[in-house]
């Protein structure tokens, strides 16, 4: 099945799905602002007093574990149980998965007691959550010895989800397909949150498109296509961070279409 993710991002722009995070407390203002420039609405509620509310009205659910505490993944928990018993995705950003037992072990939490439909994360995140010994360097991707497409395929066969690995490029599998996104640029690793963002554009356009991972590619494409007209432009990170903001408003089918460089493996 090819990816048209210019007409996946119609979709995003003319339906405007209510994204709902419990996201990272470094990120949140970028992930809320890229969800919002995309032309979706982004809600960050976080008390376990209404997430499970806040899901019911919602399209997605983003979960990302980057500045996480027990009681979060508490209102995590609660949140997804809502998501699942409405039938929307749901996004679990396993952020710094590797770097210490606790987050592991809140990782394991939450894809045990909730139906996850989309795992992202870099090549260390995504091993360590897959059961490999590998660490993460805080949230930075460690070195990981592995066919990684390989990995991303037993561990979303295994979960019954669809396994998203950022990178240089990236990774999109499921048990019997694979993606693979080659859009995107180097300046993307010079500021905090583009990973988080990037799960963010997943939820958002997992909240229009059924087949997760359709959604999961063009978001990441349209995500990155954006970075790529904002370098042309920017003179260092901090005007690139605005440049791509941007772009990604005036982002249009002809330039989606011309610039997507999304491939099926084999």
């Amino acid at each position: 099945m090819a990816v048209n993710s210019s007409l996946i991002l119609e979709k995003v722009r003319s339906e405007k799905p209510l994204v709902h995070h419990l996201t990272n407390w470094v990120t949140i203002y970028d992930c809320a602002n890229i969800v919002k420039v995309f032309g979706a609405s982004p809600v960050m509620a976080h008390a376990p007093e209404e997430v499970a509310e806040m899901a019911g009205i919602a399209g997605a659910l983003v979960l990302n574990i980057g500045t996480l505490t027990s009681g979060l993944v508490e209102a995590m928990l609660l949140a997804a149980g809502a998501a699942n018993h409405k039938g929307i995705p749901v996004v679990l950003d396993v952020c710094g998965a590797g770097a210490t037992k606790f987050r592991d072990l809140k990782c394991f939490e939450i894809l045990e007691k909730a139906r996850v439909d989309i795992i992202k994360g870099n090549a260390s995140e995504v091993a360590r959550i897959a059961g490999e010994d590998v660490q993460t360097r805080g949230v930075d991707a460690a070195t990981v010895e592995k066919d990684l497409v390989q990995v991303a395929a037993d561990l979303a066969g295994r979960r019954s989800c669809t396994v998203v690995v950022t990178g240089v490029e990236d990774i999109v599998a499921e048990k019997s397909r694979a993606f693979v996104v080659k859009n995107g640029h180097p300046m993307m690793a010079n500021i905090v949150g583009t990973g988080c963002m990037a799960a963010s554009m997943i939820g958002t356009f997992a909240a229009v498109e059924k087949d997760r991972a359709v959604a999961s590619a063009a978001g990441l494409a349209c995500y990155e296509i954006a970075a790529e007209i904002a370098a042309r432009k920017a003179g260092g990170p901090g005007s690139f961070k605005v440049e791509m903001f941007d772009a990604a408003f005036n982002l249009d089918a002809a330039t989606v279409d011309r610039m997507q460089k999304i491939e099926r493996m084999k």
